[in-house]
């Protein structure tokens, strides 16, 4: 929105700055992160009175959550709230991307309140059935990916590009829809399945966000990509500042969040989170590096399939428990140690990730 304020500027002078992407940036996150130091104090205060007994505690889980019983859950409306004003405010609102992700962010935000409200209130972790979740998340990502296909060039409709090689894409026509649909689900149910541990979930999403967000300034500009031979995205140059204030109203919700974390973000926060990185993915046509970005979050998606598909087959368990991270716990570890190591596992994916630009 203060975009606009590049109309008083002759070319010069402060209003100047507003034109700078990486201006604006800045701006957004330290935005987001004063709105989330600011607001995090009040909103958990609100989410104690409400929700009474908090978040209810799995009965089959790890022995040391059992102290965890009464932590208010909803915290991921603080993010939002951090990351819908600072974007307003700073990203260019005739951007058609912003749109698209910030309706998957939000759409998933809502299924995601939906289930954390169920939970609440009944004081059960079943919450609304996954069927239900499930159909809502595809529907939203249908419209999203028909949205992208529009947004994008008609010589990159449908096209998947491939990391490490310079000239490898694949041309998947109509099918790219359902994949795109499949990105987009995925990568939000993943970084739910991820959110176990206090701040665990939360900086490998704030890592990926950066990451994504560093490889769409590079796919929105000709200058790079004709340096880097990667497919040029017009537009999409604008979704650093939804990544850079994520990250601020990341920062700021981990300040709450960190063991033992005062508040949790909930499905609200981690379906909304997951679903926004898999839609900027969708955006600068970059899905496979996701799948390396964000390798952590499909480790932890792939221990649970893995679980239940091999117990209905057999009866036995491959894992301690499922999602991975709990079988660490089960195996003596403590719960930072499990954060930390998978913050650097993630840190090195993210460097992974950007290093396929330049090794194509």
């Amino acid at each position: 929105m203060l975009y606009w304020l590049t109309d008083f500027s002759d070319g010069g002078g402060v209003f100047n700055l507003f034109r700078y992407i990486t201006f604006r940036a800045g701006a957004a996150f330290f935005t987001a992160l004063l709105v989330g130091f600011i607001f995090g104090p009040w909103l958990i205060g609100i989410l104690r009175r409400t929700q009474g007994k908090g978040q209810p505690i799995r009965d089959d889980g790890p022995e040391g959550h059992i102290s965890k019983a009464g932590t208010p859950t909803m915290g991921g409306i603080l993010i939002l709230t951090a990351l819908l004003v600072s974007t307003l405010l700073w990203a260019r609102l005739d951007n058609g991307y912003i749109w698209v992700v910030l309706m998957v962010t939000y759409g998933y935000a809502a299924i995601g309140f939906a289930d954390d409200y169920a939970k609440v209130s009944k004081q059960n972790t079943k919450g609304v059935s996954s069927k239900a979740r499930l159909a809502l998340g595809f529907l939203l990502a249908l419209l999203a990916s028909l949205l992208t296909w529009y947004l994008h060039p008609s010589d990159l409709e449908g096209r998947l590009s491939i990391p490490f090689f310079k000239d490898l894409v694949l041309n998947l026509g109509y099918f790219y829809i359902p994949f795109a649909m499949i990105v987009i689900v995925g990568a939000a149910n993943a970084v739910n399945l991820t959110d176990g541990l206090d701040g665990l979930a939360i900086m490998p999403v704030m890592i990926a966000a950066g990451t994504l967000g560093a490889i769409a300034y590079v796919v929105g500009r000709t200058d790079f990509t004709d340096y880097l031979g990667v497919q040029f995205v017009p537009g999409t140059g604008e979704l650093v500042i939804f990544t850079a204030a994520l990250m601020g109203g990341g920062l700021g919700f981990l300040w709450y969040n960190a063991p033992p974390a005062a508040v949790f973000m909930g499905d609200t926060g981690s379906l909304a989170l997951g679903g926004a990185i898999g839609a900027i993915a969708v955006c600068t046509q970059h899905e496979i590096v996701l799948g390396i970005v964000g390798g952590l979050f499909v480790v932890e998606a792939l221990s649970v399939i893995i679980q239940v598909a091999y117990f209905k087959r057999t009866g036995k368990r491959v894992f301690l428990m499922a999602p991975i991270h709990h079988h660490f716990e089960k195996k003596g570890w403590s719960e930072p140690q499990i954060v930390i190591r998978f913050w650097i596992i993630s840190l090195i994916l993210a460097l992974i990730g950007l290093a396929t630009l330049k090794i194509r």
